[in-house]
């Protein structure tokens, strides 16, 4: 039988090495155990570390979200600090007015703001409910404040500038550029026969005048017409990256304003800053606050549309 106590050497010998692993593992013990105690008292923020509160959604430190969230109308999973679901395309928020950006207790009909109501207002032009101060299909403005905000955007030099693109672009697009010398001729004579026949209804009439005026019109060459299309298409591009969207503190504002932004008689998406996608417009995008712009889109566009509204 081996007694431990006959000999003391082989115990210390074999002791040792067990002894120093313990030691050399002790700070890294201690750390390990420190952070499980964090974690279970509080969250770690992902962008400065500070530890919040288990429920928390934003940092008490820094103010960035923390982790992601879950919809309360579709249980999809998003950002903590969205405001829409990009999933089943609804405002979530119930503490914030959407038209506005008012602080709400949760409770209320309407708005104490801007007095819009908690559940959306229909376009009169379209028929669409909305969340939002612009109609997300036809681009009314829907409130008071966004009615004054379109006025003061249709002021704007730069705007003025974009709409006139527009309109130019949009004349471009009804026309039908001749490719061959015999199509320059039909046109025309087409154009000769619709004077004679205005001629004759003038005269009917007892006029000696023609109300239509003709002299305008100028059949272009496909070259032509698509060098006039594209300086258009550069210039009005060049002017949306001019109006381009900065970061907002409420999203609300940057809704607004980009809406109050969007020429009418050309194709846009808007590509926000959040993920770089292409939607029909910021209302359907679920962080909006982080910007964007308006694109054109055309034949030449990769992108797809995020949302079909």
């Amino acid at each position: 039988m081996n007694d431990i106590t006959q000999n003391p050497d082989r115990t210390s010998r074999g002791a040792e090495p067990l002894y120093r692993e313990r030691s050399l593992q002790q700070p890294q013990y201690q750390y390990q155990q420190a952070a499980q105690m964090n974690a279970a008292n509080g969250v770690p923020c992902p962008h400065c570390g500070a530890v919040n509160e288990l429920d928390a959604l934003f940092c008490a430190s820094c103010g960035n979200a923390i982790g992601s969230a879950t919809c309360p109308n579709c249980g999809a999973e998003i950002d903590a600090d969205a405001d829409f679901c990009e999933t089943c395309r609804h405002y979530i928020r119930k503490d914030i007015c959407s038209f506005c950006g008012a602080n709400l207790t949760g409770t209320e009909a309407y708005c104490p703001e801007c007095g819009s109501p908690r559940g959306g207002i229909v376009c009169p032009v379209c028929h669409t409910l909305n969340d939002f101060s612009f109609c997300k299909q036809c681009g009314t403005a829907l409130t008071e404040e966004a009615r004054q905000l379109r006025e003061k955007v249709l002021a704007m030099p730069e705007f003025q500038q974009m709409q006139k693109l527009a309109d130019e672009i949009q004349k471009l697009e009804m026309q039908i550029p001749y490719t061959t010398k015999a199509d320059k001729e039909r046109d025309r004579k087409s154009q000769e026969l619709r004077q004679r026949v205005l001629m004759l209804l003038a005269q009917d009439r007892g006029l000696d005048r023609v109300d239509a005026n003709l002299a305008n019109h100028k059949v272009m060459s496909r070259e032509e017409y698509d060098r006039k299309k594209k300086e258009r298409l550069d210039m009005l591009s060049r002017l949306l990256d001019q109006m381009a969207q900065a970061p907002q503190a409420k999203p609300a504002q940057v809704r607004n304003y980009a809406m109050a932004c969007k020429p009418q008689g050309v194709r846009l998406g808007w590509e926000c800053n959040f993920k770089h996608a292409l939607h029909s417009s910021p209302c359907g995008c679920a962080k909006p606050q982080m910007g964007g712009k308006w694109i054109i889109l055309g034949k030449g566009t990769k992108k797809e549309i995020k949302d079909d509204i």
